[in-house]
């Protein structure tokens, strides 16, 4: 029998509980002050959940949280409140809380959250290998985005996140969600949909920074026929095609100015007006949004409007990205490594300890993307039960971490040696291959070697953002890294 602690100092209301939970079988204690409570905590080590009032004499809830929790962390703890501050509840489920709950208190609302509560005590863990053993929770189980490209991690942030999205998913609010590209905001926007009301009608993603300035107008509210030179017939936006439902932009920061002024008009009023239009239509969507910089500092650089930003800035959520949450790293690449098993029609059981060495140390700039396009080619790749560091991508394999001060989750290739002291105050690189004589072609490669090693420097060695700034593609980059390399070791070897 579930043993559950009604903590309120409201003598009706813990009668009316204690009645209810009784009648549905657990065992009820009560505690009408918080030293009550935390008398009955300390002689019953076997409770299963608590539910406690935010007001309560002398002190608060989140007081009763943090001792609750510093006494037995895995203890879910429901908060039961009368003021709808979502504010004070997002800062309670950071502290550990499960759930909150309103009032007036609805009968099977509370028994539905304490059964759920009562599931959260399942956990997940993750073997040295990889692999996954153990359960989890249902909600956290839950995958993010419909496609199932994307699912929960296992860190405190990451934890935090998905409090957050439980949270905000069944309100109407609008959403910022910033993170790095490949960090999974489209699905993050998607299991937000999943948890409102509007889950079953559409959801509707666009990428702004793939609209161009001409056809962003068309392609987000509509446009009517022959409203400009190609426009031969009717089409209908993206935000009438998500009416009822929710629409998600990506990258909003790329929409031009004006764009962002028929924008505004559709979250004041509700309403818009297709491209060459004459009548208003109404329209019911969530807007969700998305960017890798801070919308308020493009807005005090007059790249995006600061009213519009306001209008947005009802909820905000920030996604790590993979470098600082990485404990996640192997629970991604076994999901990835089991949708390529799928695909390919393959058994591989896991990585080798040196590819789950590899893949935690590794810097993955590309975020959750690129650790699934990696996973999905070493599973190509591999004919064995395990996948080896062979399968793995050359540059993924052949890095260590800069030691530069100051600079911090950044890899440095392992092709590239002797890199500069930066508390040395020389304006020019070492040149390790030095040619004898003044042969043209040897003085070519130490200046070609100076600018690639200045650049990676510059960008962290990010070598995808390096060879955008040296105008060579990435496959170039590795190759001119191999061919220093090789001169190199010759050098050496005179």
């Amino acid at each position: 029998m579930p043993k559950a602690l009604i903590i309120d100092d409201d003598h009706d209301i813990c009668f009316l509980l204690s009645k209810f939970l009784s009648k549905h079988g657990f065992n009820v204690l009560e505690a009408l002050t918080a030293k009550k409570a935390f008398e009955l905590i300390d002689d019953h080590d076997d409770l299963d959940v608590v539910l406690c009032d935010y007001r309560l004499d002398n002190t608060d809830g989140k007081a009763v949280l943090l001792k609750i929790k510093e006494k037995n962390p895995d203890l879910p703890v429901i908060i039961i409140t009368g003021y709808h501050d979502l504010k004070t509840a997002v800062e309670l489920m950071k502290l550990g809380a499960y759930d909150y709950v309103l009032k007036p208190l609805f009968p099977e609302e509370i028994l539905n959250t304490i059964n759920t509560a009562l599931k959260r005590t399942e956990t997940m863990e993750v073997r040295s290998d990889g692999n996954l053993t153990g359960t989890v929770t249902r909600d956290k189980r839950k995958m993010l985005g419909g496609n199932g490209e994307y699912i929960f991690g296992n860190s405190g942030v990451f934890q935090q996140l998905l409090d957050q999205i439980i949270l905000v998913g069944p309100t109407d609010y609008s959403v910022i969600i910033y993170g790095e590209s490949g960090s999974g905001k489209e699905a993050i926007a998607q299991e937000i949909h999943k948890r409102s009301k509007r889950a079953s009608q559409p959801f509707v993603a666009i990428d702004c920074g793939a609209l161009s300035r001409e056809l962003a107008g068309s392609e987000l509210f509509g446009h009517e026929k022959g409203s400009f030179t190609g426009a031969i017939n009717q089409k209908i936006g993206s935000f009438e095609v998500a009416n009822g439902g929710t629409i998600f932009l990506d990258e909003i920061a790329n929409l031009g100015y004006d764009i962002q002024v028929s924008l505004l008009r559709v979250v004041q009023e509700r309403k818009l007006r297709r491209v060459g239009g004459t009548r208003d239509i109404p329209i019911d969507v969530r807007i969700i949004i998305a960017s890798n910089e801070k919308l308020w500092d493009s807005a005090q650089k007059g790249k995006f409007r600061e009213d519009l930003y306001h209008r947005f800035n009802e909820f905000t959520i920030e996604v790590p990205p993979l470098r600082k949450r990485k404990e996640d790293i192997m629970i991604f690449a076994k999901h990835f490594l089991a949708k390529a098993n799928e695909s390919l029609g393959k058994h591989i059981k896991g990585f080798s300890p040196e590819v789950v060495e590899i893949f935690r140390n590794y810097i993955w700039h590309g975020n959750l993307r690129e650790l699934k396009n990696v996973v999905k080619r070493a599973a190509l790749l591999t004919d064995s039960e395990y996948i080896e560091d062979r399968s793995l991508p050359f540059e993924i394999t052949n890095y260590t971490k800069l030691q530069f001060e100051g600079v911090q989750d950044a890899p440095e290739p392992t092709l590239i040696v002797n890199a500069p002291d930066p508390r040395r105050q020389e304006t020019s690189f070492p040149k390790p291959f030095g040619g004898e004589g003044n042969s043209l072609k040897d003085a070519s490669i130490d200046l070609e070697y100076e600018l690639i090693l200045k650049t990676l420097k510059e960008v962290n060695f990010n070598k995808s953002k390096a060879a955008r700034l040296l105008n060579i593609d990435r496959k170039t980059l590795y190759n001119k890294i191999k061919l220093y390399q090789e001169l190199n070791n010759r050098t050496n070897d005179r």
